[in-house]
């Protein structure tokens, strides 16, 4: 199990929720976080440890896309 992911820069809290991690980001508010997690397809209750590396780099790859971020 990985104990961070690291997403647009950002050590991202594994035990959190996703939809709240993603807000660590700077430039990601809730609303920008309930469409990114929207966009990939995963479920508004699972937590940062329980994406497999291949939705980690879909959200990633999707933030890279769509979103201004620091």
């Amino acid at each position: 199990m990985k104990n961070v992911a690291r997403i647009a820069g950002v050590n991202i809290p594994t035990n959190k929720r996703v939809i709240i991690a993603l807000q660590y980001i700077h430039g990601i508010g809730q609303q920008k976080a309930a469409e990114i997690i929207e966009k990939v397809n995963i479920p508004q209750e699972r937590r940062v440890s329980q994406l497999s590396d291949q939705e980690v780099l879909q959200i990633r790859e999707v933030i890279d896309r769509d979103y201004l971020v620091e």
